[in-house]
């Protein structure tokens, strides 16, 4: 539930933004779910969207139906990139460093979720872990002296799921391959974005630099994460939560991450998105930031970790 909610009781929609003709955003997966909304979103605005996805044909199915909605002249492009893959991170960077002048926000919105069966990446991780973590994290280094110099933000977009399972970093077997479980998986995966984000602010906060950092969730979203890889049950109990209207729409699960984009006098040390019941839903705002995401010999172990594995130096 929200701690309090400082745009109201309907919370943040997207009535509250302006133009933002001028403004340029990146987006991680963002041809389908919520992604897709909130390049739509910032699109109706007048902003120049660059989605970083996957696959290519979906890509340009996705730029044609937002062309489609919002004209030829609308300002989307898509870059192929797969954070399941550390050369393609490196070579969709250096793409957009080469085309995109200004990044007002990064949007770390792609992710993968309930791995029925422990399947690695190209680079030897746990595929949730590589995608979800592994994957942003280098994307962001590479791409941080571009966003410094718009004095732009990085949005990190977690999940509940992150209170699931452990609560900590499994360091002494990142892969699992243990104990593998699904959910217990993702919920690490997306604990280590939070945790990156959160040392990325004191990182920033202490080297001098003009880079916001925000995090948020988007609900129970009615989107594509939970796919075939995910195990039967999981995905039995998902369409039943569909069925009886306890997953919201793809573009309300899409609020938080736009307005951590978007929206000024935010906090940085909180954590953002529905505030309904069991924060499935409801108005955005502020939720309860969990203390075992914030504890510093974690998060100190974990950044210096995610640099070794993605053989990155921060420029902080």
């Amino acid at each position: 539930m929200a701690i309090n909610n400082q745009f109201g009781p309907k919370g943040w929609t997207p009535e509250r933004l302006g133009s933002l003709t001028g403004k340029t955003f990146l987006i991680t997966g963002a041809n389908t779910g919520a992604g897709f909304q909130a390049t739509r979103i910032l699109l109706s605005k007048g902003a120049n969207v660059v989605m970083l996805n996957r696959n290519p044909s979906k890509s340009e199915a996705a730029m044609a139906q937002l062309k489609s909605e919002f004209g030829d002249e609308a300002k989307v492009s898509f870059i192929q990139l797969d954070l399941a893959e550390l050369a393609s991170v490196r070579r969709a960077s250096k793409e957009i460093l080469e085309k995109v002048p200004k990044i007002d926000a990064l949007v770390c919105n792609g992710a993968i979720a309930q791995i029925a069966t422990q399947k690695l990446t190209v680079d030897g991780f746990e595929s949730q872990l590589g995608v979800n973590h592994y994957g942003h994290f280098l994307l962001c280094g590479l791409l941080f002296e571009r966003i410094e110099a718009s004095e732009g933000r990085i949005v990190v977009v977690s999940s509940e799921g992150h209170k699931m399972g452990l609560k900590a970093i499994q360091f002494d077997d990142m892969n699992w391959d243990k104990n593998y479980h699904p959910n217990k998986v993702y919920s690490q995966s997306k604990l280590a974005q939070m945790m990156f984000a959160y040392e990325l602010q004191d990182k920033i906060k202490a080297a001098g630099k003009n880079v916001k950092v925000y995090v948020c969730h988007p609900g129970a979203s009615n989107t594509s994460l939970i796919r075939e890889s995910a195990s039967f049950m999981t995905r039995i109990s998902w369409a039943f939560m569909v069925k009886i209207g306890l997953a919201q729409t793809a573009e309300k699960g899409a609020y938080p991450e736009v307005m951590c984009a978007t929206e000024e006098n935010l906090k940085e040390r909180a954590y953002y998105g529905p505030t309904g019941i069991m924060n499935f839903g409801g108005p955005v705002g502020e939720g309860k930031l969990e203390s075992f995401v914030l504890q510093k010999d974690a998060l100190t172990r974990l950044w210096a970790l995610s640099e070794k594995e993605t053989a990155i130096d921060w420029p902080l």
